[in-house]
């Protein structure tokens, strides 16, 4: 019997079930080739527990791109189906199904309109809009989840931990704690959220960046179990990388072993004409050892070696550890700032999984239904008013205030242009009694954020390199208030509907209701 090629499984098949079974519903009614629009979009931030997201940073498109252009029914994804049996041993599926699948299978008649990647994100607003065949549109649903709320998580943890580390580097080193080739994934979205690097060389490899890594307690531990010692140890690896010089002290005893040892190497090295990097401490009180370190290091005449934190860092922890050596390296004559300048945060388990919250809850929502010329906008009715979602074609518009900083994210439908009204009313989503009001002599400026990717498959927007996402990155969350970026209890930023928006969804919740009642 031949072997299924495992590879499959990462293609058009990389679904759920009940998409399949719907899409040949909609076959079954004639109804799978009605133009239909979905929004993907979060309902509420990422709660760590003890700290909580005020913001997410969007990632993910470009993968789920590159994975719709290839992903389409081809024969053996097709027997696969065939194969499949319902309850009383029949074909699940049909076969003139099967053979629309194997004609139309594929996303090429897909539009797509999308709020870039690198961008600062809110809930409830649609970050990423599907259009087209219902069918396909359907089947597209958790693939696109799975491209894209992952990767949301990873992009703003990485953010966070940016901000909380004062700007300086991160470097992504999750893959050996990471679920299977997720850490690809969240590798790229880490540094779309301000890593610097990361550790896995396949994605560095993939996007054009140097890997970065040092060496392992293991390789200490090799020395010492021939008896050769640390020492030996640091001296083979020094010899090797000269230029490359980082060395992990922390696996005999930091203060009276490693860093001692390291500071030999370093004199050594120097004496060659070589330039040392720096030290990597991985256990302990990280803020106590790099305070301690960095008067030895500074004493032996090495202040500019870099000091590389690890162990279980998230963004919490990098607040901490700053502001205890701000607390207290003056008492032991070290200059707090320069010594937080020659620090860098090498962030692995925390990171890649989003410690705290492993999971966005983004969804996809049927928003609309072309009918002739026209669209129906739909609505669906959930007992919790937060999971009711807005409905219709929309716009996305970010306010900035007189001070140039982002205040409001503005839904508003598709024919509006909420930039030529003299005063704005800002809908809560949920709440009637919540709204605001903005003049225009309030407001800097407006910015619609969706961007149109894919026009009936073709792909029509030039993706940004990587350097560009950060770019856009820093300077969306420099945009932000203090409140909104503080790492526990932030502001809440608004997200509010224009009033005919507010109007058609209130309208459609009564007649939704009406309809339920009577029928």
């Amino acid at each position: 019997m031949k072997r299924p090629d495992p590879r499959l499984a990462e293609g058009i098949l990389l679904t759920d079930m009940y998409q399949l079974t719907m899409a040949q519903l909609y076959f079954r009614m004639g109804m799978h080739e009605a133009e239909v629009q979905f929004d993907h979009f979060f309902r509420r931030y990422p709660d760590y527990d003890s700290h909580q997201a005020g913001y997410c940073i969007n990632a993910g498109l470009a993968w789920l791109l590159d994975w719709m252009k290839e992903a389409r029914f081809g024969q053996e994804e097709i027997e696969f189906l065939r194969a499949q049996r319902n309850s009383a041993g029949q074909p699940l599926f049909a076969d003139d199904f099967l053979e629309w699948l194997g004609r139309e299978g594929h996303f090429g008649h897909i539009t797509l309109e999308a709020i870039p990647e690198g961008r600062v994100i809110h809930p409830n607003e649609p970050l990423t809009v599907v259009r087209g065949p219902l069918a396909m549109a359907q089947i597209l649903e958790t693939p696109l989840l799975n491209h894209l709320n992952y990767p949301i998580l990873v992009a703003t943890k990485a953010s966070r931990m940016v901000e909380a580390g004062r700007g300086r580097p991160v470097l992504e080193f999750g893959l050996r704690r990471a679920q299977e080739r997720g850490a690809n994934a969240g590798a790229r979205a880490a540094l779309i959220g301000g890593a610097v690097f990361t550790s896995n060389v396949g994605v560095s490899y993939a996007l054009g960046l140097p890997p970065k890594g040092t060496h392992a307690h293991s390789m200490v531990q090799l020395f010492m179990s021939k008896g050769l010692g640390e020492l030996a140890a640091f001296r083979a690896y020094a010899e090797i990388y000269p230029d490359d010089c980082l060395l992990l002290v922390d696996t005999v005893d930091t203060l009276q072993s490693g860093v001692p040892h390291a500071i030999q190497v370093f004199e050594e090295l120097r004496r060659k004409g070589h330039k040392p990097v720096g030290i990597r401490l991985d256990s302990g009180d990280l803020a106590y050892l790099s305070i301690q370190a960095a008067k030895m290091l500074n004493d032996a005449g090495f202040p500019d070696t870099s000091i590389v934190l690890s162990s279980d860092l998230d963004e919490l922890v990098i607040w901490q550890i700053l502001t205890q050596i701000a607390a207290e390296a003056p008492r032991y004559g070290v200059d707090p700032d320069q010594l937080i300048g020659r620090l860098v945060f090498g962030v692995g388990t925390r990171l890649i999984t989003s410690w705290g919250e492993p999971a966005l809850g983004g969804v996809y929502k049927l928003v609309a239904v072309r009918e002739g010329d026209s669209w129906n906008s739909a609505i669906k009715i959930s007992e919790s008013p937060a999971k009711t979602p807005n409905p219709g074609l929309k716009r996305i518009w970010r306010i900035y205030d007189r001070r140039g900083k982002a205040t409001a994210d503005l839904l508003s439908l598709e024919h509006e242009d909420p930039r030529q009204a003299d005063v704005l009313l800002l809908r809560h989503p949920m709440d009637h009694t919540k709204w605001r009001t903005l003049r225009r002599q309030e407001i800097s400026a407006m910015e619609p954020l969706l961007v149109t990717i894919l026009d009936r498959g073709k792909q029509v927007y030039e993706l940004p390199p990587l350097e560009e996402l950060r770019r856009q990155r820093q300077a969306d969350v420099e945009r932000l208030d203090d409140g909104v970026r503080r790492l526990v209890n932030p502001h809440v930023y608004h997200v509010s509907l224009t009033q005919e928006l507010w109007e058609l969804k209130q309208r459609l919740i009564e007649e939704a209701r009406r309809e339920n009642e009577t029928g």
